[in-house]
């Protein structure tokens, strides 16, 4: 594939509808650039805002360095048979660097080692892998954010009261991570009665839908908080009992969207935890960069944690690709 301005979709054909995928093209620059070094970035799907976030990131430090980055992006979220196609087309590409975002954090190992085998460095963003090598790990404290933001809610009950949590499915890290932090603040908070705690699959549907079912118990239970794993089952939470006519919660959610802000300023939602993909999109093309100019990178990144409310949302009223780029210099936790 030739180099040009702006983006371009590329459909995979390959045997079966499960191999489909899509390949985006962002060139920085044009024809007397040919041979510069190029950065294949891959994310868990097209629409979730934090992968949006990470392309973001990844672009803007890419330009500023003069590299051209090709995004290889699933039309299924979360679709391993695609994402081990689009690894396929990226060796066949010999791509110089790679992002890499498993869709799977246990079943893509095999093609990471893969990238490992053809000595493409591979920084690892935001999921864990459980296998193969990558020079370095960028993420979030998935556990530390659920902790804060947990007793954002806690406390703005008074420390009493009841509560429901919304969990995110089981084996993906980020949920169990973020339900870890929800418990032990529940802990520090013994007069909080959790009524339930269900796995609303990260999705605005089925969280409002358990909600709703709640709701519809005669008689209906006191709900006094909602916590909530991501701002998906926050917002289906607010649709229950606004359908419901049921006085409204307080309710937080995780990831600090666009839409969350919009309800923390209108009073739907009390907080988010900013889980930022921008920063582990910035970082992870910078330390892809320095290892591709053999310059020293840390081993680790973990981005720190915010509670987004009333009092600091306005900071998150610009979209995140119009923030700015942090630096690894401006990360004191980065680990050598």
């Amino acid at each position: 594939m030739t180099s040009s301005a702006g983006n371009r979709e590329y459909a995979m054909k390959c045997h079966g509808a499960w191999f489909a995928a899509v390949i985006t093209v962002t060139a920085w620059f044009a024809g007397a650039h040919a041979h510069a070094e190029t950065i294949g970035v891959f994310t868990k799907s097209a629409g979730n805002p934090i992968a949006r976030a990470v392309r973001a990131g990844a672009e803007a430090v890419a330009k500023t360095h003069g590299v051209t980055v090709f995004h290889y992006i699933p039309t299924s979220p979360d679709n391993v048979p695609q994402q081990t196609a689009l690894v396929e087309e990226a060796l066949s590409a010999k791509r110089d660097a790679i992002i890499f975002t498993p869709v799977d954090v246990k079943a893509m190992v095999p093609s990471v080692q893969k990238i490992n085998a053809a000595s493409i460095p591979l920084v690892n963003v935001s999921d864990r892998l459980t296998g193969g090598s990558a020079v370095a790990f960028v993420g979030t404290d998935d556990y530390a954010i659920a902790l804060e933001t947990a007793r954002a809610l806690l406390k703005a009950m008074g420390g009493k009261g009841n509560v429901v949590v919304l969990e995110g499915p089981a084996p993906i890290p980020t949920a169990a991570a973020r339900l870890g932090g929800f418990k032990d603040a529940l802990k520090e908070f013994p007069e909080v009665k959790v009524l339930f705690s269900k796995n609303a699959m990260y999705a605005r549907p089925a969280a409002s839908d358990l909600l709703k079912a709640t709701l519809k118990l005669n008689p209906s239970p006191q709900i006094d908080g909602v916590l909530a794993a991501n701002d998906a089952m926050a917002f289906g939470a607010i649709e229950a009992f606004k359908e419901a006519k049921k006085k409204m919660p307080l309710i937080v959610g995780i990831n600090a969207s666009k839409e969350a802000v919009e309800l923390i300023k209108s009073g739907d939602m009390l907080a988010s935890g900013d889980y930022n993909g921008l920063i582990e999109g910035c970082l992870g093309a910078e330390i892809a960069i320095r290892t591709l100019r053999r310059q020293p990178v840390p081993k680790e990144v973990m981005a720190k944690t915010a509670v987004v409310d009333k009092t600091n949302y306005q900071a998150y009223e610009i979209p995140a690709d119009r923030r700015p780029c942090p630096t690894l210099e401006g990360m004191a936790v980065a680990k050598p």
